[in-house]
């Protein structure tokens, strides 16, 4: 329940779908290609997700077209899962993932994905601003080299490497 509140006052408080400077989401983008099950390899700090690990985040089809969006991390603190369902939509064309998500009524915050594989196995996306950031992947370990060019990339637009808190390892092989 703390998640869902903290998750709330946060959307309140940055409830804006704005593109950041410097951030320009992915085209071509494939809906269909993105939903399923990520898992979030770094993020930067906020309060809604504080102590939470192992965090996933889960998208499916809505009935009314939007996208359902389920996130789900452990709290070790209070021993137990954290949920919060929300939705999501495009805020221009499908072709661009570019949407606006909510987790608690008419108010929305931008999701910007700014970098995604070709194979759809790895995604940086970016809020409102560069205080917003996650690296999300398909496999819970992804490989190092895969998540440095990611790495990279947010510094390129302006994203501190020493900001990001790591949530899974990335593996070498």
């Amino acid at each position: 329940m703390r998640y869902v509140l903290a998750l709330i006052a946060a959307l309140l408080s940055s409830s804006c779908t704005q593109i950041p400077a410097g951030v320009t989401p992915v085209s071509p983008f494939n809906l269909n290609n993105y939903l399923g099950e990520w898992h979030e390899i770094a993020r930067l700090d906020h309060s809604f997700e504080r102590g939470l690990t192992e965090v996933t985040a889960n998208y499916s089809l809505r009935d009314d077209g939007g996208v359902k969006v389920i996130n789900r991390g452990y709290n070790a603190k209070d021993d137990q899962w954290q949920e919060a369902e929300g939705k999501a939509y495009f805020v221009a064309d499908s072709n661009t993932g570019r949407l606006k998500v909510s987790f608690f009524g008419p108010f929305y915050g931008a999701y910007n994905i700014a970098k995604l594989e070709a194979d759809y196995s790895m995604a940086l996306v970016i809020g409102p601003s560069l205080e917003y950031a996650w690296l999300l992947s398909r496999s819970p370990t992804p490989a190092a080299e895969l998540c440095q060019l990611y790495f990279s990339s947010a510094e390129s637009i302006g994203i501190e490497p020493s900001a990001w808190i790591q949530i899974r390892s990335c593996t070498t092989n």
